[in-house]
């Protein structure tokens, strides 16, 4: 696949700035970030990129910071084979290794999951997904029927596995996401996770214990009616994707309104999870 780089610098963008313009790169098929000297580098592949979107995604910033880009055009060369390279193993809470097939395993650990890396979100490195692992590890998942939505690679869905659920529903949109659930899945030895590919829509009349979103903050509000709906009393949600400051007292006014109420929450930098309980 040929992918191409946008250079992005800045003399004025803050952090959380950085993250907001970056979250909202990924909505218009940016799929990779790295740091750079003055700014950082988006990739994306060449037939997905929309000069005039990401024109319309600058303009809206308005004042708030001043960027500069430039767009390079990149050789093929196997991507994922790259990918692997930079991928290392981390420890959640000092109970759950991560690691890809060609790390070492570390059987003290009390979870153990591996990963097949792609250049899909979910491999437990971004701060979103390490507090949703985080929550799962903390939380009673023995016996229960799960959603996650979002799912990506389905780390989530194999840890609510690994902590005894009953049934994990793993939805996501793209079927990068949902080949890599399959793939993972089997390197763990799961068998009762079922992926789907879509959004919502997908849900239908299932109802479940306990729901897992890892997105962004639009979406979990578009969907949260939805998650409410299909929760059993007492049900548990637990959210990630969006920040501390900015985002989480508006989830909490549409969770209320949903009879879904805040118990705690997480904070890694800027980013948020938190836990909800319906009543």
């Amino acid at each position: 696949m040929k992918y191409a780089s946008v250079v992005f610098s800045s003399s004025d963008i803050e952090d959380w700035q950085k993250d907001l313009f970056i979250s909202g790169l990924g909505e218009i098929g940016f799929d990779t970030f790295e740091d750079a000297e003055n700014g950082f580098i988006a990739y994306i592949p060449s037939a997905n990129l929309d000069v005039q979107a990401l024109e319309t995604l600058i303009l809206a910033q308005g004042d708030r910071f001043h960027i500069n880009y430039e767009i390079i055009e990149l050789e093929e060369q196997n991507w994922n084979l790259l990918w692997e390279s930079n991928f290392n193993p981390i420890v959640v809470d000092d109970q759950c290794y991560v690691r890809a097939t060609f790390h070492e395993p570390h059987p003290e650990y009390a979870y153990e999951i591996v990963i097949d890396p792609k250049m899909s979100f979910g491999t437990g490195h971004h701060q979103t997904t390490s507090m949703m692992l985080s929550f799962i590890l903390e939380n009673n998942f023995e016996g229960k029927r799960v959603l996650d939505m979002g799912c990506g690679t389905g780390i989530l869905a194999i840890l609510a596995s690994k902590k005894g659920a009953k049934s994990i529903m793993a939805v996501d949109f793209d079927s990068i996401c949902i080949e890599s659930v399959e793939e993972n899945k089997k390197l763990n030895g799961i068998s009762n996770i079922a992926s789907y590919l879509g959004s919502k829509e997908i849900i239908g009349n299932n109802s479940f214990e306990t729901i897992l979103a890892n997105i962004n903050r639009n979406i979990l509000l578009d969907q949260l009616d939805v998650y409410a709906n299909a929760m059993d009393e007492k049900g548990e949600l637990y959210l990630s994707g969006f920040y501390y400051e900015e985002d989480l007292r508006i989830i909490q006014k549409k969770c209320e309104s949903l009879n879904l109420f805040f118990k705690e929450s997480k904070k890694l930098d800027t980013w948020c999870s938190a836990k909800f309980i319906k009543k």
